[in-house]
């Protein structure tokens, strides 16, 4: 890691990332609205600290690459995508220089010649400040749904046309029965805290699972 700045990235560019896109990617509420129209949106547990967190699911399958492209997303591109390489330090910007999206020589520089950030620059400064605020949202928002034993497991089990069967396990949603017999009180708590509608966006987010099985479905039968 490298702390951002001019003097000693005054030539370093920007390429498009080009890495493997994972199945899953962490997202924040604010994402959930416009991934929620082409993605299912489910939570999994940090391996590390047990901490739930949203992600989109963007193929059913490890190692397969997204079954919709950007433009059948309707333009949504998880913000943890893009800021790929750019990470927060503080109140600077850190950066992973062996990451393959930096280069000397192709791509948009990341500074101009009066060494202020370019328009690629700010962009990732905006996206790691909507990231830095959604972890906060994203920690009211567990919390909320973990008081009110709104988040159950589910296994999602898949079968295709060429015989292969998908278990998807370990992940969560919020639970559509546990929701609807909420109290008024507990209903206008979530309100007010604009939780509600980003429970009820996970869980009507559910019926893209079924669609991005038969757009794999169709893929397997095109190959």
């Amino acid at each position: 890691m490298e702390l951002l700045n001019p003097q000693d990235h005054g030539q370093l560019r920007l390429r498009p990332r080009s890495g493997p896109t994972p199945h899953f990617v962490q997202i924040v509420p604010s994402e959930f609205v416009a991934a929620a129209v082409s993605c299912p949106i489910l939570f999994s547990k940090d391996p590390s600290s047990g901490a739930f967190y949203p992600g989109a699911v963007l193929a059913l399958k490890p190692g397969e690459g997204p079954l919709k492209s950007v433009a059948e997303r309707g333009g949504f591109e998880p913000l943890e995508l893009v800021r790929e390489g750019f990470f927060i330090s503080g109140e600077n910007i850190a950066i992973d220089r062996r990451n393959s999206r930096f280069s000397e020589s192709e791509g948009e520089t990341l500074f101009d010649d009066a060494q202020q950030p370019s328009v690629s620059l700010r962009q990732v400064q905006r996206v790691l400040g909507q990231l830095q605020q959604g972890m906060e949202q994203t920690t009211a928002l567990v919390r909320a749904l973990i008081e009110l034993k709104l988040l159950e497991s589910i296994d999602i089990s898949l079968s295709f046309d060429d015989g292969e069967r998908l278990t998807l396990q370990g992940l969560y949603t919020v639970s559509r029965d546990t929701l609807r017999d909420l109290d008024d009180a507990d209903v206008l708590r979530l309100f007010r805290s604009g939780h509600l509608q980003h429970a009820y966006t996970i869980a009507g987010s559910l019926n893209q699972i079924a669609i991005l099985a038969q757009v794999r479905n169709e893929r397997l039968a095109g190959k």
